[in-house]
């Protein structure tokens, strides 16, 4: 029997129930489900309204549906429009009419509310602790490589000379970044639509912070109307995956570039790479690739639900049926990306002298404008004679580093013999010793400060 069937003469057409039922893909949110019957069996009583023996009852058999879905026993049946319709028909099975008592003063509305927020924080967990391994893998690089010099990049062009220690921190700030939105995230879901009925509450003595202190929410919901309408967690949970994806391709890519042959500074474990089916020598980062790819489908995840919820009316719209899919996929897709990274991560090897060999002392020429200002030059003046000093470099078919003290001295008088002093990449990193800057002792810095807030998390 459905839930809502009195008032109609005839069945729904089939293909219409088709497209109207859920149970595809809302199965996942059986096991909350339950939970939060359980919750709600429990109110009940406390209203009155099932005597302790009904409640034992119910409870009993709803504790046996929740071993059946545990344990993938739970047998669904054709007649399902949904998770709710599908435990209350086995509810009713297990514990006869009393069974029929339970959905009293609760709706589908409220119900898939609490059971999605309880299912997303559980996500948010599991999402987490995945995340924690690749920021544990990142921190055990940054160890592991220091001391290692490679060319930084802007505009994928050779920048300045940093510390690969600093280049693996860089990556893993944004991901604590991403831990803390997830985290907020968490808080905001939080909040307890269950006691709010369809829109308006509900007419019976429900203790709702019973319920939230039963189902792990840390408040309970102020407005009824918003309670059962509010998926903004959902947005902010899709939002907080897309950061995430975002930092995790970028990290991918460079990766990626970073284990060609024209690059050579990292070589993939043979357990994180692909060959090709017509080119025996291939070896392709593609787990780094589909990481790259799959941020754009979980981005376009987010633009959808975005695009559901604008404009929709108040309370309850069956335009929410479309939210759970994308959060689902999201979740579902980070869960196999995170371990993914964080074992290409602790298993590449690096190649300290292709890094090195890549260092152009003309990524130097900061350092030279910097040696000119030291001299009295303003800085913007520095930055022109600095800026000569290369293209005579170049003229002449020689590094910077080879430009005779006498083509300096053409340049600018001030130049002197110490010029060369300025063309070593050591003392060029071990100068940028602001907080947050390569130098070696920076980068400790960096790193020490990272495991405690990986720890106090």
């Amino acid at each position: 029997m459905k839930l809502w069937g009195g008032r109609f003469s005839s069945e729904l057409d089939s293909q219409a129930a088709q497209l109207n039922n859920s149970l595809p893909f809302d199965y996942r949110l059986g096991e909350v489900d339950v939970i939060g019957s359980i919750a709600w069996a429990k109110a009940i009583q406390k209203a009155n309204i099932l005597t302790g023996a009904e409640s034992e009852v119910i409870i009993s058999c709803l504790e046996r549906i929740l071993a059946e879905f545990r344990s993938g026993e739970f047998d669904f049946s054709p007649s399902d429009e949904d998770i709710h319709t599908a435990v209350e028909r086995r509810l009713t099975e297990l514990a006869g009419p009393v069974g029929g008592k339970l959905h009293t003063g609760r709706s589908r509305n409220d119900q898939v509310a609490t059971d999605f927020r309880m299912w997303v924080m559980q996500a948010i967990d599991s999402l987490v602790g995945q995340l924690v391994g690749v920021l544990q893998a990142l921190g055990k690089r940054a160890e592991e490589d220091m001391g290692v010099l490679l060319p930084g990049y802007t505009h994928t062009q050779r920048a300045q000379p940093i510390y690969l220690s600093h280049f693996w921190m860089g990556h893993a700030e944004a991901l604590l970044r991403d831990r803390e939105r997830f985290q907020t995230c968490k808080v905001h879901t939080g909040v307890l639509p269950l006691g709010s009925g369809a829109l308006a509450g509900t007419s019976f003595e429900i203790d709702r912070e019973f319920l939230a202190v039963e189902l792990g929410f840390a408040q309970v919901s102020r407005n009824s109307l918003d309670a059962v309408a509010d998926r903004d967690f959902a947005v902010e949970f899709l939002f907080a995956a897309s950061l995430l994806a975002l930092h995790l391709s970028r990290l991918a890519d460079a990766l990626i570039l970073y284990s060609t042959a024209e690059f050579g500074f990292i070589e993939m474990a043979d357990a994180y790479s692909t060959g090709s089916s017509l080119m025996p020598q291939k070896k392709n980062a593609d787990p780094m690739e589909l990481t790259r790819a799959k941020a754009g489908t979980i981005l376009g995840r987010l633009t959808g639900l975005l695009a559901v919820l604008k404009g929709l009316p108040s309370a309850y719209d069956k335009d929410l049926q479309e939210d759970k899919q994308p959060v689902f996929d999201v979740a579902d897709t980070l869960l196999v990306l995170l371990p993914v990274m964080a074992g290409v991560l602790s298993t590449l090897s690096i190649r300290p002298q292709k890094m090195r060999a890549a260092l152009d002392p003309a990524m130097l020429a900061t350092d030279l404008a910097d040696y000119l200002v030291h001299k009295g030059i303003p800085f913007r003046e520095a930055h022109h004679l600095s800026g000569r000093a290369v293209r005579r470099s170049a003229e002449l078919g020689v590094g910077l580093n080879e430009l005779p003290v006498a083509e300096f001295q053409a340049i600018h008088p001030v130049f002197e013999n110490d010029v060369q002093e300025v063309f070593d990449f050591e003392r060029s990193a071990a100068m940028h010793g602001v907080i947050g800057g390569t130098s070696p002792t920076q980068v400790k810095k960096q790193i020490s400060e990272f495991w405690k807030r990986l720890a106090s998390g």
